[in-house]
């Protein structure tokens, strides 16, 4: 069995980590550049619906232009390829759609040991972002509300006893506010695996907030989408507390 390459992410004294992750429809060489350049630990490969874009010929291009570790994000079994290291199976346990509780995973398990890729069980809560996500369109589920936060740390909790390896709050891609940092302090108290925040980060004062908060990973998508030159903003948080 090859090294999983996402959870040996965590074995190191850094406190806090830098993922980027990228739509294969918006794939832009430049961003990939300049994360090998820059604080990114690893590169997140996938989107929740795909238009144009080839995980594959996506997974190769990256890993030309970058040494940094380039982990499947997949929205479903169709976003697999063995150019990647690795792979996070998402469990949407914040909605109740069985196609995304069990009935994707299903489709993915054979193609993940065909390609033999290393595999990281992954605990998903959809938050409210203050705006409709790709997710939420896509799953057909409604994210978790902000408020009910008793509600989303028992979720987080019945992830990690699943057997997930790490839980990722998501506010959703292009949201008009990250997780708000309360549930993010909540969510770390009661975890023993790595915790994941994304979702509207597009700026680096947002970013230290969910550091701040306790977050093992923070995610940048969307932001970095529209601007690349934010990457050099964010960089000082993380090389920081390398």
């Amino acid at each position: 069995m090859n090294t999983n390459p996402f959870i040996a992410l965590f074995k190191s004294p850094r406190k806090s980590r830098l993922a980027v992750l990228i739509d294969p429809d918006k794939y832009n060489p430049d961003l990939v550049k300049l994360c090998d350049k820059s604080a990114v630990t690893c590169v997140l490969l996938g989107g929740s619906r795909l238009e144009h874009g080839n995980v594959h010929a996506t997974a190769l291009k990256i890993k030309k232009l970058t040494r940094k570790p380039v982990i499947l994000f997949p929205g479903d079994e169709n976003q697999l390829t063995r150019a990647a290291d690795g792979v996070l199976l998402p469990l949407l346990l914040s909605g109740r759609n069985a196609d995304y509780l069990g009935g994707k995973q299903v489709l993915m398990a054979p193609r993940i040991k065909k390609f033999q890729l290393p595999v990281t069980p992954l605990g998903y809560l959809l938050i409210d972002g203050g705006r409709e996500s790709a997710t939420q369109q896509v799953t057909g589920t409604q994210p978790m509300n902000p408020q009910d936060l008793e509600l989303i740390t028992d979720t987080a909790l019945a992830c990690q006893y699943m057997g997930c390896k790490a839980v990722y709050l998501e506010a959703g891609s292009g949201a008009s506010h990250t997780v708000h940092a309360r549930i993010i302090r909540n969510v770390k108290h009661v975890l023993e695996v790595p915790l994941i925040a994304g979702g509207g980060v597009d700026s680096a004062k947002k970013a230290r907030a969910l550091v701040n908060a306790g977050a093992d990973l923070v995610v940048v998508g969307n932001a970095l989408e529209k601007d690349v030159t934010l990457l050099e903003s964010l960089n000082p948080i993380f090389k920081s507390r390398s």
